[in-house]
């Protein structure tokens, strides 16, 4: 057998094979056979001798297929898609050869096209070197193309048909002639036969019809394809006519059954278009003399009509569209002779015609925003000249601008002009966003919508853009995004101030992410825990949270060191990517750790945009630079300064891996008006240099550099003074030149700082103590090489401060003058500690200090203004000035200074806050030395403005913690600190100052719930001087016991009960609320005590915070202060020693430890921890007023909750006791909401379930324990607690045996509006009823249920069937009582009454009333049921 021909072999092997089957003379599996034309009615066997090209075919035959088609009878109907229905019994198999055809039915025999009749055409010689070309100008213009879209070819052979048709046709007489006369020839047979369902008239239309209205003929290809459709149409008439009405009914059943229902529809519709045809017929037939004139309208006629009939609407779309676009309206007139113009189609021509007047839509909805090219938002209404180029856009296409979603379209064109410009536009658009612009005018953010449309990646992938003016509209486009410049200039701004080099991380705030991790976990396990989950997560799902994070993971860095390197791009690009690379270094110490990994990164910001050498050209004026590189930036320093704020690592790694030590004394030891350099780029670059060092002084590095420019630093300081008579008016020069001074001023307080310890390191190193772990070297500096330079900033301060009363001069010098202020305070806390200065040397010139300069400083009016202006400036008073950008979202940490701050602000050029701060820590420095000055500066905390700033500020709500707010609030915080920490020294000199005590002490008490992270040592200081300070509690002295009870007393008269429970343990006498507060105020040092044996967890924090802000560089790690998720205590740290005790036996019973493992002071650290919240209830209340009473509440709780029997301990039961009776009183009882969220507590339905299964273990019955369990179950909160006691813990209503007298809350609450939840009525009848609940055992619960079920058997308003059913089910139930005292108490139940020992008041009888309708309910019963006597 010979084998077939295989995939991959050649075509020597082919003709292999064809020898090979030549050799064999096998038999071929194709035949070709030559056989006539069937169609043509011939007959017989094909003459083989005919030449092949006239008339024989060639004809491919299969074997084992008969030449004709086997006969399919009966035929398979045709069915619809929807009845293929099947039954269960029936056979597969059947139902295959049912449907079986024959594959000849489709595949027979191949014939080839007959093509002897067509004429072939030689070509016409011409005396042209080359065939004419065709024109289209050839073709006959009356050639019209009816529909679609034909090529040239095809018109022409339209052109010749039509030639064709109209030589053949015949005369308009004979048309006439036949049309007339047939009607005749059929009229006997068409009235006879009409057919079913159509009219008579119609029917003998269509059987008298000589045309088909279906079947037309032109699939078949050929010249006399119309004849064989009218034959065929003949033959369907004489078939209708041989048969009967039924016959022909029942084969149209027959084709509807087996016809799918879409093309029966189909076919209708198209007999239905026929309709006005036979219309015009019949018209013909009656005025035959006219056919001939009115013939070619008639036919136009029908034509309209058919096209109105199939498609009405989207006609009338197109006659009023061709209605309004004409050749008349075009711009341009089109021309035949133009290429595919011969069949003008006008509604593609719409876009040349002229736009309508854009309106303004008058809907509720929206419009969608439109933009201009420079991201202006353009009005709706707006008309716009068009050769603006605002109209290229489909959608709305009279209105100038461009959407979002058509920029993003644009944004991925494949034309480098359409993405630059959609990359710049959409930058435009998200500046003034940001700017605020469009907060008036749009609806949603359009910064957040950009976010969520995928607008970040979209940047990332267009820096991956090859084509350069694409990376730097993507590049200005994410500057935009990420960066404002206004936040760089306050944070610059503020660099001088008190504290200033330390910021909060430009982390964004997703509390989503945190609220999982539990304080188990300590700060290097939950940063390791959270930055595994970021690498698991895709970068779409981090940018969702936090922006630079997710740009971060698509190694952005590495891109933008790219461009810098090798495309080197034009100036605004490289100052747009060093704005990019400042912020991510802002992000956190992560980022700026992976931007100096990235390799050559830094290398080439340093040596291009730092270079020590470059072309002097650039300074000269007008010179316009074309390149960056080669040429110094103070962009690129100020990139380097931020990332050194980012650790000392960093800064260390930038110091000697980056040689920054040779270019910062570059930069600093020549004078910028030297540099060859633009003069304000000079004073910028040298502004950041000196910031730079004084960072890297910040960690103790870089000091000896100060050897080396020490006198570079001199001649500096010298020329300050210099700035008075160049200061008279404010220009940007001598404001640029003042932060430089300021810079300077900032490092010789850090080097200074560096070299305070420089002796104690050097005795620390001398004393061989290896225990000490790690030894840290002395700094290259000491304490003589810079006290030298004190004398020169003092008398600049002097002259500086005579400038106070001249406003504008003063708010020009105020930041140098704040660095002056803060270097001598710093100044003299380091020469205290120095072994190598006389202590008497140093008081003598405090003492100096305050009289010749200080105090005369206090005495001036402008110092007064300035305390006056703390309250406008504020932001705990203004909190509108803190608040977030109208723009701000979540995933961008930012500062919202978009556009200025006012100058009455914080961070205003007005603001009084730097400067009073620095002064305030001047006056504590001298102060904390020289305790002899302290009285003084009495003057400081008597100022009115200041008084009234601080009673303004405490009794603000706690402000919201935002990136913007916790910048600005820890400043302000500073200067309350200092305020306390004054207040604190002068409360045991200054006798005369007593009598703001409680003023100050309420500030404390706010500060302490207020402070930011990075503030510990700040807050550990408050805690331990000032919060529990005695001084700062007058009332402790002066009566505030006798006081409380006097006010205590004076309640008695009214209606508000006072009345404390008792206790289950051993009787002890009562105590008073004020020799309990008595007690708590003697007890104030072992309550300090105990809340700050509590902090300790906040230790390793409270090292680094006191590290920075006592001074000792060397310790110092990071510029960077912690991620602000809150404050650092919560707001209800005093009940912190009781929640932490209820979290430690709540989590030793989870692990089944035993429960003896408590502290055993554990009594003590209770009873403290209530004194002190019992002292603050009684005369700080309004610095609790931040804590909801329902959770002071659940609180208390966790005195039952922890330990077994600790409710019990006398001074516990006593002082929770004293709190109960505090809550229950009736503003507190008003502002009481369980059914709100709780802070701290996911769930309080869960603690009072805990509650209910402790008080039936542990309880002994006790009533403040009773009381608790009582507490929430009044009428306005949630039923569940109700229906939990008295469904599944009705043990306890034995035990809850709290006296009437002793319950502190009014009965009114629980009884006040009815109860209407049927299945705890239920309860309460069936509790009373069995006599789980008595008078005896639960006096207050069985009080409520009487109440509320008399309440409820006896109402009379219209309910629904099952409530009308229960309440007279119970009130015969109650009539048949056999307990006559609980029959009684059920019926004649009147109104509460606490004087009855009772509780209630009953009836003497029934009012007729409720007789009547006693009466009735019970009457029907008994005509129900058979009769019983009723005595």
């Amino acid at each position: 057998m010979l084998s077939r021909p295989k995939p991959g072999e050649s075509e020597a092997d082919l003709l292999h094979f064809q020898n090979q089957f030549l050799a064999a003379q096998a038999s071929p599996a194709v035949k070709i056979v030559k056989k006539a034309d069937k169609r043509k009615g011939e007959e017989g066997n094909t003459d083989v001798e005919r030449p092949p090209l006239q008339d024989s075919k060639d004809v491919v035959m299969l074997d084992d297929f008969p030449d004709t088609l086997p006969a399919l009878t009966p035929a398979p109907p045709k069915k619809s898609k929807s009845a293929s229905v099947h039954f269960e019994d029936e056979d597969p198999e059947e139902r295959l050869d049912s449907h079986d055809r024959h594959i000849t039915a489709v595949f027979s025999k191949i014939i080839e096209r007959d093509t002897s009749a067509v004429a072939v055409t030689m070509p016409v010689p011409t005396g042209d070197p080359f065939p004419r070309t065709f024109h289209r100008s050839e073709i006959k213009n009356e050639v019209k193309v009816s529909s679609g879209r034909k090529s040239i070819f095809a018109q022409k052979m339209a052109a010749r048909r039509t030639a064709e048709k109209a030589a053949a046709a015949p005369s308009a007489a004979e048309c006439v002639h036949v049309r007339s006369a047939a009607p005749d020839a059929f009229q006997g047979s068409a009235g006879e036969v009409p057919c079913p369902g159509i009219r008579d008239d119609q029917a003998g239309d269509d059987l008298t019809s000589q045309r088909p209205c279906l079947i037309t003929g032109e699939g078949l290809g050929s010249r006399k394809s119309e004849q064989e459709a009218e034959a065929i149409h003949k033959e369907n008439l004489e078939k209708l006519r041989s048969m009967s009405e039924e016959e022909i009914l029942q084969e149209q059943e027959k084709l509807l059954a087996q016809l799918d229902p879409g093309l029966v529809a189909f076919l209708k519709s198209r007999r239905g278009g026929n309709e006005g045809q036979k219309k015009e017929l019949k018209m013909e037939q009656n005025r035959p003399e006219e056919f001939v004139e009115s013939l070619p309208v008639a036919q136009h006629d029908v034509g309209s009509s058919l096209r109105m009939q199939e498609s009405e609407e989207c006609v009338k779309k197109e006659e009023n569209r061709k209605v309004e676009i004409t050749e008349d309206n075009l711009p341009v007139k089109p021309k035949k002779e133009w290429i595919h113009m011969d069949n003008v189609e006008f509604e593609k021509l719409e876009w040349m015609k002229d736009l309508p007047a854009p309106r303004q839509k008058k809907t509720k909805e929206g419009m969608q925003a439109r933009f201009s090219l420079k991201g202006e938002l353009i009005p709706a209404d707006a008309d716009l000249p068009t050769h603006l180029g605002l109209h290229h856009h489909g959608e709305e296409a009279e209105r100038a601008g461009y959407s979002l979603q058509e920029l993003f379209h644009l944004s991925r064109s494949q034309v480098i002009q359409q993405r630059t410009l959609a990359l710049q536009v959409l930058g435009h658009i998200v500046q003034k966003a940001k700017a605020g612009e469009f907060a008036s005018s749009l609806k949603g953010s359009v910064v957040r919508l950009l976010l969520d449309a995928g607008f970040l990646f979209l940047l990332r992938f267009s820096l991956d853009d090859a084509v350069d003016n694409v990376m730097a509209a993507a590049a200005g486009a994410l500057r935009a995004l990420l960066v404002s410049l206004d936040d760089e200039k306050y944070l610059d701004w503020t660099f001088s101030w008190y504290q200033g080099m330390a910021v909060f991380p430009f982390v964004p705030n997703n509390d989503e992410e945190e609220e999982e991790e539990e304080e188990e976990l300590n700060g290097t396990e939950k940063s390791q825990d959270k930055k595994l989950k970021d690498e698991n997560k895709p970068d779409p799902d981090v940018a969702r949270y936090d922006v630079v994070k997710g740009l971060l993971k698509t190694r952005i860095q590495h891109r933008l060191r790219y461009i810098l390197e090798v495309v080197r791009p034009v100036p605004t690009v490289v100052l747009d990517i060093l704005h990019i690379l400042t912020h991510v270094a802002r992000h956190s110490s992560e980022a700026c750790s992976q931007l100096l990994d990235c390799p050559r990164l830094i290398e080439t910001i340093v040596r291009e945009f730092l270079p020590t050498q470059w072309d002097t050209q650039v300074a000269e004026p007008g010179c316009l630079l074309t390149s960056l590189h080669g040429v110094p930036c103070a962009t690129a320093m100020k990139f380097l300064r931020v990332l050194a704020s980012g650790g000392r690592n960093a800064t260390a790694r930038l110091l000697n891996q980056f040689e920054m030590k040779s270019r910062l004394s570059r930069f600093i030891a020549e004078d910028p008006l030297d540099l060859p350099l633009p003069r304000e780029e000079a004073i910028r670059l040298s502004t950041e240099a000196f910031r730079l060092w004084a960072v890297a002084a910040g960690y103790g590095q870089a000091c000896d550099l100060y050897r080396d420019l020490y006198p570079v630093l001199v001649r500096i300081l010298q020329s300050l003074p210099d700035l008075l008579s160049s200061c008279r008016g404010r220009s940007p020069v001598m404001e640029l030149s003042v932060q430089r001074a300021a810079a300077v001023v900032t490092l010789l307080t850090h080097v200074m700082q560096t070299a305070g310890y420089a002796a104690e390191l050097q005795a620390k190193l001398h004393s061989n103590s290896s225990e000490d772990g790690e030894q840290i070297p002395p700094p290259p500096v000491a304490w003589n090489q810079v006290s030298g330079l004190q004398p020169f900033l003092e008398t600049s301060l002097k002259k500086f401060l005579q400038e106070i009363p001249q406003t504008e001069t003063w708010y020009t010098l105020q930041p140098l003058t704040t660095t002056y202020v803060i270097y001598l305070g710093v100044y003299y806390s380091a020469c205290s500690q120095q072994p190598s200065v006389n202590p008497v040397d140093c008081l003598e010139e405090l003492e100096r200090l305050t009289s010749e300069v200080l105090q005369p400083l206090l005495s001036q009016p402008a110092i007064h203004s300035m305390w006056d202006l703390l309250r406008p400036c504020s932001a705990l008073c203004n909190p509108l000035s803190c608040s977030p950008a109208p723009e701000s979202v979540p995933s961008i940490a930012s500062l919202s200074c978009i556009g200025g701050k006012p100058p009455l602000s914080l961070v205003g050029s007005k603001s009084p806050f730097p400067f009073l701060t620095a002064l305030l820590f001047l006056i504590n420095s001298v102060t904390r030395i020289h305790k002899g000055l302290t009285c003084k500066y009495i003057s400081v905390l008597g100022s009115k403005g200041l008084k009234d700033y601080l009673h303004q500020s405490w009794q603000t709500g706690p402000p919201s913690v935002t990136p913007s707010s916790a910048w600005i609030l820890r400043h302000e915080y500073h200067l309350q600190y200092f305020v306390l920490a004054l207040a604190r020294r002068m409360a045991g000199t200054c006798p005369d100052d007593a009598q703001h005590a409680s003023l100050h002490h309420s500030v404390a008490m706010a500060l302490l719930s207020r402070l930011l992270p990075g503030s510990e040592h700040l807050a550990y200081e408050v805690l331990l001087d000032l919060a529990f300070n005695p001084e700062f509690l007058p009332e402790g002295k002066v009566g505030g016991p006798e006081a409380a009870d006097f006010s205590d007393i004076l309640h008695l008269g009214t209606s508000a009960k006072l009345a404390q429970p008792g206790s289950a343990a051993a009787c002890f006498p009562k105590a008073t609320r004020g020799a309990l507060l008595r007690e708590s105020y003697q007890s104030l040092p072992s309550i300090r005590s105990c809340y700050l044996s509590h902090f300790v967890h906040l230790q390793p924090t409270l090292a680094r915070s006191q590290a920075s802000y006592q001074g000792r560089n060397y310790l110092i790690q990071s510029l960077l202060l912690p991620e602000v998720r809150g404050p650092i205590l919560p707001s209800d740290w005093p009940f912190f020693p009781l929640i932490s005790l209820y979290n430690k036996v709540t989590n030793a019973e989870t692990r089944g430890a035993v429960l003896n493992s408590l502290p055993l002071d554990l009594v003590n650290t209770v009873t403290w921890n209530l004194q002190w919240v019992l002292l603050l209830e009684t005369w700080r209340a309004k610095t609790l007023q931040s804590i909801p009473t329902a959770a002071k509440l659940a609180r208390l709780m966790c005195v039952f909750l922890t330990g077994s029997d600790l409710f019990l301990e006398a001074p516990i039961h006593r002082y929770t006791a004293a709190l109960l009776s505090v809550y229950c009183q009736p503003k507190a009882l008003d502002s009481l909401n369980l059914d709100a969220s709780i802070p701290g507590l996911a769930s309080f339905h869960d603690l009072y379930i805990s509650l209910l299964e402790q008080f039936e273990g542990v309880s002994f019955g006790d009533p403040l324990f009773g009381a608790f369990v009582l507490l929430p179950l009044q009428k306005c909160f949630s039923v569940h607690l109700r229906l939990s006691l008295f469904g599944e813990h009705t043990s306890i209503l034995q035990a809850l045996r709290v006296p009437l007298q002793q319950f502190p809350v009014p009965l009114e609450r629980y009884t006040s509006p009815p109860e209407d939840n049927l299945n705890l009525l239920r309860l309460y009848f069936r509790t009373l009823v069995t006599g789980a609940l008595r008078h005896a055992w639960c006096p207050v619960l069985y009080v409520v249920a009487v109440a509320h079920v008399n309440s409820f058997i006896f109402s009379q308003d219209s309910t629904t069937q099952e409530m009308d059913a229960a309440r007279k089910s119970m009130l015969r139930k109650t009539w048949l009582l056999v307990d006559e005292s609980l029959k009684k108490h059920l019926l004649l139940y009147r109104l509460l009454n606490a004087e009855s020992p009772l509780g209630f008041d009953l009836y003497e009888q029934l009012p007729p009333i409720r007789l009547k309708y006693l009466q009735m309910v019970t009457q029907k019963e008994n005509e129900e049921n058979s009769p019983v006597l009723i005595s």
